[in-house]
């Protein structure tokens, strides 16, 4: 079977050592895989981080080992089960965590809200329940919304509710002022933020409002502010904000791991991690 960057087998690894003096890691968004390119390859040369996998590194360290109070984490994202372990670990350290998204969905659902049409993840309802009965000081979810009849779309009806009267057909594609509100209230004093995901649906332009705010928020703050995910750092972009942020990271699954306290291969295998 041909093998591929993908597969860490040890001969494909060894052949791609064969080509270089040293391996030099830049790909964090890699690293929470072990590919022949990454780990694998990392065991058969001298191995160590680029300038960008070094950042990475010193940047999340400083959030997972010595953060700054108050920190606030806002997560968004359609899934709780993916992240039940970067949501634990960051209620051991974080003063507030405010959620948004298709995420917020899972916690209202939980709390037998009805949100209409808006995608939940079922199986996540048991677990964001177990989160709130365990930390509901310290988590701020949506206490209104924009939705949307039908189907999100510029041309669709739309208007801003309380989360406890969203109509059965109706769909929330983003969250809405007095939740924005209450969202800057707890960033205000905030000396570190770390935000994966964005609260709504930031790609067409009528439901972009709250994420473009809330990232306007974070430019403006005092404190550290750190940014991980693919869509959250695209939204960063689209608000024109991104070199406000203290870091921005290129990883996705590889920043939820790293903020959860797991070892990444990549770094692991890497001489000067």
């Amino acid at each position: 079977m041909k093998k591929t960057l993908r597969d860490n087998d040890s001969d494909f690894a060894k052949a791609l050592a064969r080509t270089a003096e040293i391996f030099v890691n830049d790909a964090f968004a890699a690293a929470h895989r072990a590919h022949a390119s990454t780990e694998g390859v990392a065991h058969y040369l001298p191995a160590v981080a680029g300038l960008l996998m070094e950042r990475e590194i010193e940047t999340l360290s400083g959030v997972v080992e010595l953060p700054e109070h108050p920190l606030v984490a806002i997560l968004g994202g359609a899934k709780v089960s993916d992240k039940v372990g970067v949501i634990e670990k960051l209620l051991e350290t974080a003063d507030s965590l405010l959620i948004g998204g298709a995420m917020a969905n899972i916690f209202l659902k939980s709390k037998e809200i009805d949100v209409g049409k808006s995608p939940v993840e079922r199986e996540g309802i048991e677990v964001a329940g177990r989160i709130l009965e365990q930390a509901a000081d310290k988590i701020s979810l949506p206490v209104d919304c924009l939705i949307v009849k039908g189907e999100i779309s510029a041309d669709s009806e739309r208007r801003v509710v309380s989360v406890d009267e969203i109509p059965t057909d109706w769909i929330i594609a983003d969250i809405g002022p007095k939740t924005l509100d209450l969202f800057k209230e707890k960033l205000k004093s905030a000396r570190m933020v770390v935000w994966n995901g964005p609260p709504g649906v930031f790609e067409k332009e009528p439901f972009s409002k709250g994420t473009m705010q809330l990232a306007r928020e974070l430019a403006g703050l005092d404190g550290a502010t750190i940014v991980g995910g693919g869509d959250t750092g695209a939204a960063v972009a689209q608000a024109g904000v991104t070199d406000k942020m203290t870091h921005v990271s290129t990883g996705g699954g590889a920043f939820l791991e790293f903020m959860e306290g797991k070892d990444l291969p990549g770094i692991a295998a890497l001489e000067n991690k």
